[in-house]
């Protein structure tokens, strides 16, 4: 299993970013997370390509309320990265963020969580309910390879497939902006893990993990996982941008799924693309401030 670590030097002096990195290992795999504030942990998970930057604009904001953990996944950021795409799996990444959540022991968490990051992250809180004391939902789903997905989520899967280790996370993440465009030297940030196409290994496999068949790896815990959120006694806030052809309904399916999110207020982030963090970070930030305090 070769692993690659990408050079310290490419995150010098990224913009908006002075956070020192901190690691947590296993198995021979490093995962780098930022670490910022105190109190009961709010861990925000991204999704692809990106990493824990996307969260740059709501960390100050939301460290005044608690202790921000931001990872990055593994074949992301700073964390260390597979070189073959067949190494990446589902449980791979499950497995790993347990992990992670056990040996910081965190408690009373509140998961900030977008694209793979729900995926990934909202079977784990549905599985590990005692460990997690509310949930912000952004941009996500929860396919079980028993439903359609959208038709945005299908053409983003072909592009990838077909563009596999060539996709630059920078490039990417601008095209999915309403509010063009992004600055360089954001877009050098989100580019900054991958010195090369052999790092973009995880990059490539993401988008082909997503399940769409019943018996695809990770299908039965995605659908196990729905039917435990189905029975959610503790706060959820859905908060999904109004310009993300990926996961568009997505917002009507999970306050439909979560009893509790009928309790919070309906939002919808106008003007914003799939990375809503990117467009309306602070704005998001304060929701999720005004969440928690109420909560």
């Amino acid at each position: 299993m070769p692993i690659l670590r990408t050079p310290d030097e490419r995150f010098a002096d990224l913009s908006d970013w002075p956070y020192p990195p901190q690691y947590h290992e296993s198995d021979g795999l490093r995962m780098h997370y930022v670490e910022v504030g105190a109190g009961n942990p709010i861990l925000c998970l991204h999704g692809e390509p990106t990493w824990g930057y996307l969260y740059r604009k709501m960390i100050p904001a939301l460290s005044r309320v608690g202790r921000v953990i931001a990872p990055d996944l593994i074949g992301f950021g700073r964390s260390d990265k597979l070189t073959e795409l067949a190494e990446y799996s589902i449980a791979l990444h499950h497995t790993k963020l347990v992990g992670f959540i056990q040996a910081l022991d965190l408690t009373n968490i509140t998961l900030v969580c977008q694209d793979w990051g729900g995926i990934l992250g909202l079977p784990i809180a549905a599985a590990l309910p005692e460990r997690f004391a509310r949930l912000v939902i952004m941009n996500t789903g929860l396919p079980g390879g028993d439903t359609p997905l959208t038709e945005g989520f299908m053409q983003w899967r072909a592009f990838a497939e077909r563009v596999g280790r060539d996709l630059e996370p920078g490039q990417l993440v601008e095209i999915s902006l309403v509010n063009k465009p992004l600055p360089i030297e954001v877009a050098r940030a989100y580019d900054a893990p991958f010195p090369d196409s052999s790092y973009r290994s995880g990059v490539a496999a993401f988008p082909l993990l997503v399940p769409t068949q019943p018996d695809d790896p990770g299908a039965a815990e995605i659908r196990q996982a729905r039917e435990r959120l189905s029975q959610w006694d503790k706060p959820a806030l859905i908060l999904f941008s109004d310009g993300d052809p990926v996961t568009r309904g997505g917002d009507r399916y999970f306050r439909k799924l979560i009893p509790t999110a009928a309790e919070q207020p309906e939002i919808v982030i106008r003007q914003a693309g799939h990375f809503l963090q990117e467009e309306k970070g602070a704005e998001i930030a304060d929701h999720i401030v005004q969440f928690i305090l109420r909560t």
